[in-house]
């Protein structure tokens, strides 16, 4: 199984003003703890060890929050793009930068925006991944109201493009292997979409419905309503 993963928490969250505005996205609070704490309590359960955090809007908030990560289990790390580089390089970029405090291996990828509290992060899926020669494997979701179009469908267990009947939305968890982004150069901006699509065509993504809870925590009314008592 994969033992090390990568959370992307890098973003500005300008749909989340004035929220933002002195507080990082992921740290937001969701049901009374952080929403990236969320992931990383689901993480630690999977069996993960070392997690990867990539930063830039108000960084320094990170490392007094969460610490190195032994409160949690784990060892945590810290690939601050606003302190290297003056600000936030995308997805893909943001990845290809922090790669070398990562193995060379497998890994867990999540945005640290997102509330999926079910997600377990399921060792089998891991283990299935490594012993396959996939790139990447990743975890789709039911169209929420602000995606109905959805983004990929899933033939056959591996994504698809325009042939799908159906598309679903990219929930932004999967297992990745480093070498989708030995193309990218670090320190640069880039998009993840572009590098899936790509490998998509060559099969090398495969994909599974999740449907569990999930909500990108894009607007101050999501997350409101995600804070109503219930």
């Amino acid at each position: 199984m994969s033992t090390q993963a990568l959370i992307l928490a890098a973003g500005r969250g300008e749909r989340m003003r004035p929220l933002t505005d002195h507080h990082p996205k992921p740290l937001l609070s969701v049901q009374g703890k952080p929403l990236i704490v969320w992931h990383l309590e689901r993480l630690a359960r999977a069996g993960v060890t070392d997690v990867v955090i990539n930063t830039a809007w108000l960084e320094e908030q990170f490392p007094a929050a969460l610490g190195d990560g032994s409160a949690f289990g784990l060892r945590i790390r810290y690939s601050h793009e606003g302190a290297r580089f003056g600000g936030a390089l995308e997805t893909a970029g943001g990845i290809a930068t922090a790669l070398p405090l990562l193995q060379d291996a497998p890994f867990w990828l999540v945005a640290g925006d997102v509330f999926m509290p079910g997600f377990d992060f399921p060792a089998a899926d891991a283990q299935r991944f490594a012993a396959s020669s996939a790139l990447a494997h990743i975890y789709l979701v039911p169209n929420p109201p602000h995606n109905p179009k959805g983004d990929f469908g899933i033939s056959a267990g591996a994504l698809a493009l325009s042939q799908a009947d159906e598309k679903f939305t990219y929930s932004t968890a999967g297992l990745y292997r480093p070498a989708l982004f030995r193309d990218t150069p670090a320190g640069q901006k880039a998009a993840l979409a572009p590098l899936l699509r790509q490998a998509m065509l060559s099969g090398d993504v495969t994909a599974a419905l999740y449907s569990g809870a999930w909500t990108d925590v894009g607007t101050p009314e999501r997350l409101a309503e995600l804070n109503i008592p219930r």
